[in-house]
């Protein structure tokens, strides 16, 4: 049986055009976590990255920072969140070639932690255990 219809070159290209955009469009989403796990995933990064340094906060302690809950911990703790905070907030208009973003973000992570925060060290600094 025969379609009512003609397929014709116009019709390929426009079928070709259509299934490229749906594969963008599906690309798209596949790229984007949901909105939960980028949270959850933050939280996480915050957390370990900045136990490192010392600090004692928990998941659920940052959590309540990032829902502007109050917090019972040692102030310096808190502020280190606050300022980790804002930095991935800002993360999208850094370049993360440029030496001046870079300096930016520390000055931000550092903000009311040290004198100097956001230039270069000027004295050696090291890490010693005991």
């Amino acid at each position: 049986m025969k379609p009512p219809y003609q397929i014709t070159d116009k019709i390929l290209n426009l079928v070709v055009s259509i299934s490229e955009k749906l594969g963008e469009v599906n690309a798209n989403h596949l790229h984007k976590p949901p909105t939960e796990l980028r949270k959850k995933n933050r939280i996480k990064t915050i957390q370990s990255s900045l136990e490192i340094e010392g600090n004692t906060l928990t998941e659920e302690q940052i959590t309540a920072l990032l829902n502007d809950e109050r917090v019972i911990a040692p102030q310096k703790d808190i502020l280190e969140v606050q300022n980790a905070i804002k930095v991935y907030e800002k993360l999208k208009e850094f370049n993360s070639n440029s030496l001046k973003d870079l300096q930016i973000a520390q000055s931000i992570l550092m903000y009311g932690l040290i004198e100097d925060s956001g230039k270069f060290r000027t004295k050696n600094v090291g890490i010693v255990k005991g």
